[in-house]
């Protein structure tokens, strides 16, 4: 009897109230907060605000994706604009060809040329954005 006694004065005693118990204050958890806390998936933001050797290796990489994007379209305007020159160097019975009572290099060089520069453009632009994209990725991208 005496283990039960000794037992039953260390448990803390449930005193009965008559009070209504208030319950336990709300905490409101907000994304923003949550995301702003964890410090991990923000350090290549981290390095290229700083400007660290990871930012920088991080920018040289999106530039130099962007130098090769540029070369390779101005690859495909020269050889597109500067072949045709010098198809009609070559074979001069295409340069005398008359569409619509036009010659072909005319229209050629006059009118055609400005439909293929235009697509040229949206095509650098799409694939451009596209660069970027994938760089937003990489910086977001959350470490493992």
């Amino acid at each position: 009897m005496l283990d039960i006694a000794l037992s039953s004065a260390r448990l803390p005693r449930m005193e009965q109230s008559t009070a209504p118990a208030t319950p336990p204050e709300r905490t409101r958890i907000v994304l923003a907060e949550v995301a702003r806390r964890s410090g991990d998936h923000d350090r290549a933001r981290a390095d290229l605000a700083e400007q660290t050797r990871v930012g920088d290796a991080l920018l040289r990489g999106l530039m130099r994706a962007q130098l090769a994007l540029a070369l390779r379209l101005a690859v495909v305007v020269g050889i597109g604009l500067g072949a045709l020159p010098l198809l009609f160097a070559v074979a001069p019975t295409t340069g005398s060809v008359k569409f619509l009572g036009v010659n072909l290099p005319w229209l050629l060089l006059g009118v055609a040329a400005f439909p293929f520069l235009v697509a040229v453009g949206f095509t650098y632009v799409y694939l451009a954005e596209r660069n970027e994209q994938d760089f937003i990725a990489v910086v977001r991208r959350p470490e493992r």
